[in-house]
């Protein structure tokens, strides 16, 4: 897996002390966007998805796994593997895309990674951050256009 870093205890990527893995590689290139670093499909480092799960549960007081990006169904099998391992270990999955969560339903329907990616993740927070929608005002997201999606009910920790 291509990551650009990892946050070991964030307060400001979902509810509770997340885990949160950022991506390597977008193709949305947003202006104003928050982590241009990870554009780059070729940047990053290469982890191996057991060693990342290992160091998120090697945390007991983490609550859930964020991953963020870049973006991450351009991974998303190897995203979903990971989050199989936050599930497994009764741990809540957030994902942010700047992808719109009816375009990811539709690639869903041939992409079998992608159906994978949405059917681990308890809360979805979808859209292209659009910078002449930003906002400091709405909870865990950055412009106005960007939506917070519960997937799972009930799920969420």
């Amino acid at each position: 897996m291509r990551i650009a870093g990892i946050e070991k205890e964030s307060y400001v990527d979902g509810p509770g002390i997340r885990f949160v893995v950022f991506t390597q590689g977008c193709g949305m290139r947003c202006e104003g966007c928050h982590n241009p670093d990870t554009w780059d499909y070729n940047g990053g480092t290469e982890m191996m998805v057991t060693e990342i799960a290992d160091m998120m549960l090697s945390n007991p007081l983490i609550d859930g796994l964020t991953i963020s990006g870049g973006e991450p169904f351009d991974q998303a099998a190897e995203c979903a593997q990971l989050a199989g391992y936050a599930w497994t270990n009764d741990l809540n999955v957030w994902v942010y895309t700047g992808k719109t969560y009816e375009d990811l339903l539709e690639a869903s329907e041939t992409n079998q990674d992608i159906k994978n990616l949405l059917e681990m993740t308890d809360v979805l927070v979808d859209g292209p951050f659009i910078k002449e929608q930003r906002t400091m005002s709405l909870e865990w997201r950055g412009s106005k256009n960007q939506r917070v999606i519960e997937l799972k009910e009930g799920k969420m920790a």
